[in-house]
Formats: C-alpha cells, structure tokens, sequence
C-alpha cells in the first residue's frame, strides 16, 4: 500500500476521534514527511566502487610520475616502470620484452594496484615501496637499486631542482621512493558502469549484463573476486578440483578482476589468451563447473563492465 493509499485510509478514524480540520492536518504532516531511505544497491552487494584517487602534493604527484617513466632508474637505461605498466592502456601490456626484460611471471597492471591487499603474484610486497624495490632489483627488470638509481638522478640538474621543490633536498632514497608511491596510489579507474550500477544507476547495466552478475555470485566467484578490487584481498590455492596453470606459484594473492577485459593474456603463466577461456577454466579448476557456452558468454558480459577510466578515458588493452 501507498503512503497516500495508508493515509486515506485511517482518515476516517482521525475525522472520528479529533474531528475533521484535525485530520487533515495530520494528514498533511505524514504526507510533508520525508520517505524513508531506500538502500542503496551497493549495501547489499559484495562488490564496492572504486574511489576517486587521494588527494596528493601535485609537486611530489608530478614529479612521481616523470620517475615512473625515466628509463634512467634501470642499470642499463633501457627500462622505465612504464615499459611494463603502460598506463596508457591498461596498466599492464608494456613492450619490455622487446628491450630484454623476460619476467618469469605475466605482468599485472599497475591500475588499481594501490587498493590491493599485498602486491606481487604471490603477495610478497606490502606497500608500493617495498614492490617498487623488489623490480629495481630483480636481474630480469632494472638489474640495480634505489640507491644506484638516485645517484644516476643527482647528476641531473632538472630533476635535482624538482626534488628540491617537491621535498625540499636533492635526491634520495626516501624522496625517490616516496614520489614513485605517491603516483601509484593515484593510479584508479573509477567510473566503471558497474559502479555507476552499485551507485544506483540502474541504466548503467543491460539485463544480460546484470544476468552475468547474478551467475558470478550464484556461481561462487564472488567468495575469491569480491571488495573494492573485485579480488586483490585474500590467498588462493590455484587448481583445487583440477590443474589451472602447469607450474608454480600454487598458491597466489587472488588477482583483481578490475579491467580485466583489457589485460589479456590471463594467469600468472598467461596460458589463457582469451577471458572465455579464462573464465571456463576457472570454473572448472576452482569450482568444479563445467560452464555451458551461455553461462560463459554472460559471465564475460558481467567482467566487461568493469572496466573502469584513467583520466577520463576508459582503459583498452594493449595492442598485440
């Protein structure tokens, strides 16, 4: 029943007991009030919207991201964190491997990355510094250190002076690391139609999409893939009814599924060239489905809409 429909009717009650003039004013008051809140969609879903990126220095902002793409903090200046993270696609997708970097592992996109639990495949890092560390130093990517790498930045007299107006001395390791840290945690995509979903824009997904959401939760994928990184927040054991990869880690830090569209190929092996591939194989590997073609079709619907925009253009995935 409506509250004008309730209101009616016990105004023949009112009209009764305090006569009429009364009733219409209480009338009025009830119909005056305001509606009680309705909850939003995102209070019952397991699944929460990207933020906007934190307020930062946009001196330390600015100059994090000029470090991020110097080819200068690898030993032997041919690799920027932005030959691996391309952020103008997907955050993943570089071409490094064309420069001589072979990482053992597939490379996960730096969007996003700022909101996961622990980095790295198997979780190592826990904060963007130590991460960043590890990739200075890993012999298949930078090959050096923080250290090596601000003294190569001292002799610069351009960044020198940027240093200076960022964090008030030359360069150093704090300054360094603390700059390239500040410009990861700027890296999100909000905006993604799923979100615009959760915020209560029911146009924002077609029914198929919506369909595909309601497979991925009716299915078990939101227990591993759920939070504001659809995953990025817990341990898991890959292959647990069946093989998944062909090698280890067995146990990795459950992936964001955040542009997930775009980031091809999938696994840390990157075994599975396509999402429909990826998303059969998970079934059965993790869940113990063997997913039919529609179940597959409407579940890649559902990931699509997570594809989110960096400063106001949707992420795309790396050309091949």
């Amino acid at each position: 029943m409506t509250r004008t429909a309730a209101v009616a009717s016990c105004l023949w009650w009112l009209a009764l007991s305090t006569g009429p003039c009364a009733a219409l004013a209480s009338a009025a008051a009830v119909l005056s009030a305001p509606a009680p809140a309705q909850p939003s969609v995102l209070e019952d879903e397991p699944i929460t919207p990207i933020p906007q990126p934190p307020a930062a220095d946009p001196l330390k902002l600015a100059l994090g991201e000029r470090l991020f793409g110097d080819i200068r903090l690898s030993a032997d200046g041919k690799l920027a964190c932005a030959s691996c993270h391309d952020i103008r696609t997907n955050g993943a997708g570089g071409k490094a491997a064309a420069v001589g970097s072979k990482p053992s592992l597939d490379t996960l996109t730096v969007f996003n990355a700022a909101l996961s639990f622990r980095l790295g495949w198997q979780g190592k890092f826990r904060s963007l510094a130590e991460h960043v560390e590890a990739s200075l130093e890993n012999p298949a990517n930078m090959n050096t250190n923080a250290e090596a790498a601000v003294r190569r930045l001292q002799k610069d007299p351009e960044m020198t002076s940027q240093f200076r107006a960022a964090y008030g001395r030359a360069p150093d390791r704090d300054g360094f690391l603390d700059a390239l840290s500040t410009f990861e945690r700027s890296l999100l995509t909000p905006g993604a139609r799923f979100d615009r979903w959760l915020g209560g824009d029911t146009s924002a997904l077609s029914s198929a999409e919506l369909e595909g959401y309601r497979t991925f939760k009716s299915l078990g994928c939101s227990a591993c893939h759920q939070g504001v990184n659809v995953g990025g927040n817990l341990f898991e054991r890959q292959g647990v009814f069946r093989p998944l990869v062909s090698g280890p880690p067995r146990v990795v830090r459950v992936p964001s599924l955040r542009n997930v569209a775009t980031t091809a190929p999938y696994f840390h092996d990157g075994s599975a060239a396509t999402l429909e591939d990826a998303v059969r194989r998970m079934a059965a590997a993790q869940l113990d489905r063997a997913l039919s073609d529609q179940q597959v079709a409407s579940l890649v619907l559902f990931l699509k809409t997570l594809t989110g925009r960096y400063r106001g253009s949707p992420a795309v995935g790396a050309a091949p």
